[in-house]
């Protein structure tokens, strides 16, 4: 059997699919013929189908990950499984015997390793199963006639179920759903406020709920304490909450991710004393790295007939080998492989720990203790008038407005380093975090992600040369937040966009003509401006990195720029985006109003050029207009009849004659072309800078050997810019009437009067200016 499963589980990870020439027919597809149709299938090709519908369409998908590696503890983890089902076809007394024989073994080895001396095991898939399987427990034990009496007892005395503000999300209505209680009957115990850590239960806010809950009439029932948070690791004073279970006679469950570290040498007071509790959960799945390994839920009691009742022990031989992947894992592993494992991961977060503390603008969240094997930490900027040995707290003269704003700042950062370290380190199994206080945090769990992923201590050091490389541009990006604001709202046609879910720079939106500020529906002109204006912009080849999307609480489209990881030119952004969209508006204004210009500038010429027909055959007379006669009298007399055209000027938008055009043998000058519009101040750069990069003048960044010659070349070109300037500045002006010279015209302009609409058929032609 173990050979079959070796050879199957080495063919679903198999990365290369059969070809037609290895197997020698047509390749499988990803349907193959139901049971419905046809013959059966052989083994073989039951897995092929099994291995495409695991894996896809590589191609839509070339980065996703196979399926992962789960070494040889974990074959004999899914071992397990495939040996229950065979074992389930055994005669009932040899499958009573053996099933009762694994699952005292489990429950004795879990005892012994995790230090819960005389106690019972239930071995669930559902993680949260074994807490709602304890509630029914003391349901019964606390309320004698509710087997008989049912929900009239609890009507009667309405039972409480305490839960910590820091517990996992959705564990009390998963319990209220399980057990068929209504809301009031939980009740969620803030944690400190004052005192301790955030993340810890108030034990004396407790007490005066359970003596309120007392005087209405309600029975305090259970309590859920934790080991080790679901958010940050902190673990609740049990110590002190097991006495006070003690006195009112309280369910007290324990469970976290720190009850893994039971099973080592040392242990820290706070999750020692969960030895002493009444019920415990653990995980041993991710903490050893098994797949397919049921979580456990040790408790003591003594009554068989209400743990049978509750659903925590079975008769069934099914239920029971619901132990035997543990069973085998165990074994194989042994106890030393089990410690070793876990304190591997131990290490791991110290690790980090400790280097993070020489790490600046990262604030790490732990507790007093340090045994937690979980790390949180976040990006920060130390406020002006703050102390850095607070972590940045603001001072309480600081405006909230600015504190609020720096703290959705940093969380919008906070959630992009987070990203970008799951990418650049993905054997780290970071999560992206939101906590009510501290805002965005990364998380590092090494317990729950370091046996599967197969973390060692390298990896650790690469994270934080990872965290080093992006400080600077977090830093940078978050001092040039407030720059470009005020730089967007000094420069008309910008809004700024306050965007908190934005990593970068910020947000922008240029506002044309025709734009409705009132309105939140999508604006279809000034999508097409923005549109223009994001390629304009990536075209200019910057480190920045710039992005179309809708507007924040809106449909309209904005420009969101990305990350700075230099000092960059904020008003020269600014500005060069103003000016670009602003010409992409005029530039389309007048591509629209175009066709409507030359339709009817045609309409005219032609309305034109018919009267100059019918006068012209006024002035020859009808009989100059008969074949023969025409000629003839056309050769005794002949006309002296001018070429009468009509030439259509696309700047100026009017007709004119041709007239003048055949006399002279010249075009006339037209009207000049209005210049397009460029920025107030056009900044010179180095040879190789790149745009909206700061002048490297003054700066330590240039060389001691190039620095004087890049200078002196700057000087000129401003020295040379400068005097063409003040050269135009001192000319006199001219009448704008005044015809130009010939030289000093454009190409395009004097072709702009001649090209047009030339006797019966006009012809329009687009000057070069505007092509």
């Amino acid at each position: 059997m173990g050979k079959n499963l070796k050879e199957a589980m080495k063919m679903l990870e198999d990365s290369q699919r059969r070809t037609e020439e290895e197997n020698g027919k047509k390749p499988l597809s990803g349907d193959i013929p139901g049971p419905l149709q046809g013959s059966g299938q052989d083994m073989v090709s039951i897995l092929q189908l099994v291995q495409n519908l695991m894996h896809g369409d590589e191609d839509e998908e070339p980065q996703s990950t196979r399926i992962q590696n789960i070494g040889e503890q974990g074959h004999i983890s899914l071992l397990g499984h495939s040996l229950g089902a065979y074992i389930s076809t055994l005669d009932k007394e040899k499958l009573r015997k053996l099933t009762t024989r694994i699952l005292s073994d489990t429950t004795l080895w879990l005892c012994r390793i995790f230090r819960y001396e005389n106690g019972c095991a239930y071995f669930h898939e559902e993680e949260r199963e074994g807490l709602a399987k304890i509630c029914r427990l003391a349901i019964h034990s606390r309320y004698e006639d509710f087997v008989v009496d049912g929900f009239n007892v609890l009507y009667n005395r309405k039972p409480v179920i305490y839960l910590s503000a820091a517990a996992r999300p959705g564990l009390g209505q998963y319990l209220c759903n399980q057990l068929g209680l209504p809301f009031p009957c939980l009740c969620r115990v803030p944690c400190n406020t004052v005192f301790g850590s955030q993340h810890q239960m108030d034990v004396a806010f407790l007490e005066k709920l359970i003596k309120d809950d007392i005087e209405r009439g309600k029975l305090p029932l259970l309590l859920v304490a934790n080991a080790g948070t679901a958010a940050v690791g902190h673990t609740d004073k049990i110590g002190r909450l097991k006495e006070l279970c003690e006195q009112y006679g309280i369910w007290l469950h324990v469970e976290g991710v720190n009850l893994a570290t039971l099973a080592l040498g040392y242990v820290s007071s706070s999750v020692l004393a969960a030895t002493k509790c009444d019920s415990m959960t653990l995980t041993p799945g991710p903490w050893l790295g098994l797949p397919a390994v049921p979580a456990v839920t040790l408790y003591k009691h003594d009554d068989p007939a209400l743990t049978l009742v509750s659903g925590l022990t079975s008769n069934k031989p099914a239920d029971k080998l619901r132990a035997l992947p543990l069973w085998l894992s165990l074994q194989y592993l042994g106890l030393d492989g089990i410690v070793e494992r876990i304190k591997h991961a131990c290490q791991l977060s110290q690790r980090l720990q400790e280097s993070l503390k020489k790490v600046n603008h990262i604030k790490i969240l732990v507790e007093d203790e340090l045994s937690s094997p979980v790390v949180v930490f976040r990006f920060f900027q130390e406020l002006p008038g703050s102390d850095p040995g607070l972590n940045a707290i603001p001072v309480p003269s600081a405006a909230p407005s600015a504190v609020g704003r720096e703290r959705h700042s940093c969380d919008a950062l906070n959630r992009w380093l987070g990203e970008q370290l799951k990418q650049l380190v993905p054997v780290s199994g970071l999560t992206v975090m939101d906590l009510e206080v501290e805002g965005t945090c990364v998380r590092f769990s090494p317990l729950m992600t370091a046996a599967v992923l197969g973390m060692r201590g390298e990896d650790v050091d690469q994270l934080v040369a990872c965290i080093q490389s992006k400080l600077p541009v977090l830093t940078c990006t978050l001092q040039l937040r407030e720059e470009f604001k005020q730089e967007v709202e000094a420069t008309a046609g910008l809004l700024y966009v306050d965007d908190p879910n934005w990593p970068g720079i910020g947000v922008v939106r240029y506002e044309h003509a025709n734009d409705d500020k009132s309105s939140l529906k999508l604006d279809p002109e000034g999508e097409k401006i923005h549109a223009g204006l994001l390629k304009k912009l990536n075209e200019l080849e910057s480190d920045l990195t710039f992005k179309m999307g809708p507007e924040y609480k809106s449909m309209k489209s904005c420009i969101y720029i990305g990350m700075a990881s230099d000092d960059i030119d904020v008003s020269e952004l600014v500005e060069t985006i103003a000016v670009t969209a602003r010409e992409i508006e005029e530039n389309s204004r007048l591509l629209e109003n175009m066709t409507e210009v030359v339709r009817k500038g045609i309409q005219e010429a032609q309305v034109q050029l018919q009267k100059a027909n019918e006068e012209r055959l006024l002035e020859e007379g009808v009989l100059r207009q008969i074949p023969v006669v025409g000629s003839v009298l056309n050769w005794f007399s002949p006309v002296q009849a001018s070429q009468k055209g009509r030439t259509f000027n696309l700047t100026a938008g009017s007709l004119e004659s041709t007239e003048h055009t055949y006399v002279y043998k010249v075009q006339g000058s037209g009207v000049t072309p209005p210049q397009t519009p460029t920025g107030t101040r056009v900044k010179q750069r180095l040879p190789g800078q790149k745009p909206f990069k700061r002048s490297l003048r003054g700066s330590d960044a240039i060389s001691e050997t190039s620095s004087v010659s890049h200078i002196e070349d700057l000087e000129k070109v401003e020295q040379l810019s400068g005097g063409q300037e003040a050269s135009e500045a001192n000319s006199p002006e001219r009448h704008p009437g005044a015809p130009a010279p010939l030289e000093a015209e454009p190409p395009g302009a004097l072709q702009d009067g001649a090209q047009g609409l030339q006797h019966d058929r006009p012809q329009v032609e687009e000057p070069e200016s505007l092509r």
